[in-house]
């Protein structure tokens, strides 16, 4: 009876949506037709493309940026001690050879729980964040050396993997206003309480640690691009910076940085930092799949049952000086707030984040994923859906209790991402 239901309204929905004006979609905003998303065929036909109407000189940034993205560091220019890749694109690669992507690598955080049930990052080790490779044996002034990867300490509690995101599209994320997903935040709370999304307010060490909306990371824990530049530059592959100027110490130990053979800090003058931004901000969105109306049926079946209360299918920017930012619409299928994923959580807290809180995961270019959720622990999207808890529990039980066509359908649609 609830399959019928749900393909009853589904279907209506979709009539709604066929018994409008022939000419609607021309009525749309042009920037629609141009980002509104790849679904139309028109802002990019290859994942890795720049984001449509870019100028020339946008262009050239995003072409330097995208070399630097590449471009392989060593330990005398700051690599290290400890790292995870010696590149960007070590992890953010694919599908095929399109940079911006994700190899689907898997990272390790972790942690203990204290007595009080708060979180413990356990800086002491190093923690939270493992730094799985290491620069091996140096010599310097101070003497001789050998820097090994880090490993999770005994006294941990908490282990979680944390799989690489892909960065298509983020650049209009970022160009969102944030009080569009405050807005979101608030109608949730009124309409659906039981969803009900939270802000992750962060500190942004790029304008003197005011307070900022996050939006990246699986905790929503960074609040721009830049920052995530500077973040990563730092964390996955150990170069200092302006922005994050104190080096870590490997495994918490901090006195054996004396022979860090790129000793000086900041090792990097800040020119790295602007060429990935400026990369990941003008790297274009998903290009859809292609679209029939079974994937129409699936996109109203995914409303219906509450798929897109939390994936929010179109976000528009805010007014931009760049024309491909300014006042565009998207179709990321996501909130960018933080939910009580219950026994999905990864345990890890990172600022307003508990162990519990999940960012929602944009769909958009869903069907080149090979492994999917946080930690990679999924490898077809039913797996995925199956997986979900706390306030997704009702949308995945739903989809437990939908026919066998309404299933279908939402299955088809979502791999058409």
């Amino acid at each position: 009876m609830f399959g019928r239901r749900i393909a009853v309204a589904a279907g209506a929905l979709l009539l709604a949506s066929c018994s409008a004006q022939p000419s609607s979609q021309a009525m749309m905003p042009e920037s629609v037709d141009r980002i509104g998303s790849a679904e139309l065929g028109v802002a990019g036909t290859a994942f890795g493309d720049p984001l449509p109407r870019l100028g020339a000189e946008e262009l050239a940034r995003f072409e330097i940026g995208k070399t630097e993205f590449a471009t392989a560091e060593e330990p005398d220019e700051g690599l290290g001690p400890v790292f995870n890749e010696a590149s960007c694109v070590a992890c953010h690669l694919g599908p095929g050879d399109a940079v911006g992507g994700t190899t689907g690598r898997l990272e390790t955080r972790f942690g203990r729980t204290r007595a009080d049930g708060t979180f413990d990052p356990m800086a002491e080790f190093g923690g939270s964040l493992i730094q799985d490779h290491a620069i091996g044996f140096v010599s310097v002034p101070a003497g001789t050396f050998t820097f090994v990867a880090e490993t999770v300490p005994p006294e941990a509690t908490v282990t979680a993997s944390r799989r690489t995101q892909p960065l298509f599209g983020l650049g209009l994320v970022d160009a969102t206003p944030e009080s569009t997903f405050r807005t979101i935040a608030f109608l949730q709370a009124i309409f659906h309480p039981s969803i009900g999304g939270k802000p992750s307010v962060v500190t942004d060490p790029s304008t003197g640690n005011t307070k900022a909306l996050g939006k990246f990371g699986w905790k929503a824990q960074v609040p721009s691009l830049f920052v995530f530049s500077g973040d990563a530059y730092l964390n996955e592959m150990g170069i200092t910076s302006p922005l994050f100027p104190n080096e870590n110490c490997p495994q918490g130990n901090c006195d054996v940085l004396q022979f860090n053979p790129a000793a000086e800090t900041p090792n990097d003058d800040g020119a790295a930092l602007v060429k990935f931004n400026d990369f990941m901000t003008f790297l274009g969105p998903p290009p859809r799949g292609p679209r029939n109306l079974k994937t129409e049926i699936g996109n109203a079946v995914a409303a219906v049952i509450g798929c897109l209360d939390c994936h929010v299918q179109t976000l528009r920017t805010g007014p931009n000086a760049v024309a491909a930012l300014d006042e565009v619409y998207y179709h990321p299928f996501s909130d960018f707030l933080l939910h009580d994923m219950g026994s999905l959580g990864d345990g890890i807290t990172q600022n307003q984040a508990t162990g519990t809180l999940m960012r929602t995961q944009p769909l958009w270019g869903l069907r080149m994923q090979t492994t999917l959720l946080h930690d990679g622990r999924a490898t077809t999207i039913e797996e995925a859906i199956q997986a979900h808890d706390g306030q997704a529990a009702r949308a995945r039980d739903r989809f437990g209790r939908l026919d066998r066509f309404s299933r279908a359908a939402l299955l088809v649609f979502l791999e058409s991402l």
